[in-house]
């Protein structure tokens, strides 16, 4: 990969020069910004580029990214100022006629919202009354009452995942298939439905990679399949309403606001996908942590109550989500550069999870992290993850399970691989086995 030549070629220096660190860098000696890619997702296939964060956050932590065919974009890359991005939506918009916060490139926001408006691409106070009326799903009590039938789901995912010896695909057979059956349970989408759920969320997802890849017209595709399961989920609801999200949501009712059935839809989408998608690539990001630090996992073995720490160590490990866009609403300066309307901003979660004057030895996997107050989830603001107790839910059961069921760590065997994806920090095909604990 042509960022990985162009940094072994600035470790080539005369003898005796003192290293960098953490970049490997002789002092002085500046890394070629010009290569750094960040809208390529081949620049992610072979692992996050850490070095270019890394570079960016001590010498250009406010960066404007070249952009071919296109005005360019800024790279803010150190956790403050993520973080006051996040949480200043009057100066830094996720609404855009032209771009939203998904796509660093301008696209038609019909075809992202097909016509309605989905809650990612709000700013309050639509925001604000839209987020009231989701919220009515999301409750404590809603959540909490999921939690024994989670671990049931959990334990079984686990067994049959020990019973494949060394032919264990922990994403597909483990991560995949909880965050799945979850979704199915969250929004009584019937258990032998959860897979059209699975490859809807890929196709959508993962299209830049040649696992998945598909045309836009598929990718459309895969956006009306899952709006007509929605309408007819909703209208079954309708004719037999349940003790679940989707009744809820329907009923939901604030000053007279309420869902409209476009909005039903995009919800829809937006939590089976969002809901699969992060958690799926936490949990396995997770789990090829642990094998990679098998004292760590033995840890959580031997003294169980570390799984809450841990929860949050993965999630700030993994990053699921990469990075989100805003749109800049009025001439404003940022750590002392002149940003002007209309100008987009990339805001890196990946980075500032990372960022040394935040996390001590951040490129290290510690369990027992503390403080640990990453951005995995937004880092606050109107766009905090909904489903961050969910998530957290899933996490922490998962792990629970495979320490009391599985004994020693798990191995990896065969090759990791990973989502080409600038978006998702994703992880297709883990390779392990899980022995299961004796005594």
């Amino acid at each position: 990969m042509i960022h990985l030549f162009w940094y072994m070629l600035s470790l080539a220096g005369p003898r005796g020069i003192r290293k960098d660190p953490i970049l490997g860098l002789d002092e002085g000696v500046a890394m070629d910004v010009a290569h750094i890619d960040l809208l390529s997702p081949d620049s992610f296939v072979a692992g996050v580029p850490h070095e270019w964060f890394t570079y960016l956050r001590r010498h250009a932590p406010i960066y404007r990214h070249p952009e071919p065919g296109g005005p360019g974009f800024w790279v803010v890359t150190r956790y403050d100022d993520v973080v006051e991005v996040g949480r200043d939506p009057e100066s830094f918009s996720s609404e855009n006629e032209r771009g939203g916060v998904v796509q660093l490139r301008d696209v038609e926001m019909d075809d992202f919202n097909r016509g309605g408006r989905m809650m990612l691409t709000m700013d309050p106070p639509d925001h604000t009354r839209y987020r009231a009326l989701v919220n009515k799903g999301f409750v404590p009590r809603m959540i909490q009452a999921l939690a024994p039938h989670i671990r049931e789901i959990t334990g079984a995912i686990v067994q049959r995942a020990i019973a494949k010896g060394d032919r264990c695909d922990f994403v597909v057979d483990v991560a995949a298939e909880l965050t799945l059956q979850v979704i199915a349970e969250l929004l009584g989408v019937p258990l032998e439905d959860r897979h059209k759920v699975f490859q809807w969320s890929n196709r959508m997802i993962g299209s830049e990679d040649p696992e998945y890849a598909i045309s836009d017209e598929l990718v459309r595709q895969a956006q009306i399949e899952m709006f007509m399961y929605a309408n007819d989920l909703a209208a079954q609801r309708r004719k037999q309403p349940r003790d679940d999200i989707v009744t809820t949501l329907l009923n939901a009712e604030i000053n007279g606001d309420r869902l409209s059935e476009i909005d039903f839809n995009l919800f829809f989408l937006l939590l089976a996908v969002a809901g699969n998608e992060t958690t799926r690539n936490a949990l396995s990001h997770g789990l090829l942590a642990l094998i990679e630090h098998p004292r760590q996992y033995q840890m959580l073995v031997d003294n169980p109550s570390l799984v809450p720490a841990a929860t949050e160590e993965i999630l700030r490990w993994a990053s699921p989500v990469m990075y989100f866009r805003r749109n800049v609403t009025r001439d404003v300066k940022l750590r002392g550069q002149q940003l002007k309307a209309g100008d987009k901003v990339s805001i890196w979660y990946i980075s500032a999870n990372r960022d040394e004057e935040i996390f001590k030895d951040p490129f290290r996997f510690d369990i027992t992290r503390s403080p640990n107050e990453h951005v995995a989830f937004g880092g606050g603001g109107p766009h905090y993850c909904l489903g961050a107790n969910l998530a957290r839910m899933e996490i922490n059961i998962l792990l629970e399970e495979l320490v009391k069921r599985v004994g020693a760590a798990p191995k990896l065997t065969g090759e990791v691989k990973r989502l080409r994806s600038n978006f998702i920090n994703g992880i297709k095909h883990l390779p392990v086995q899980l022995a299961a604990a004796t005594g």
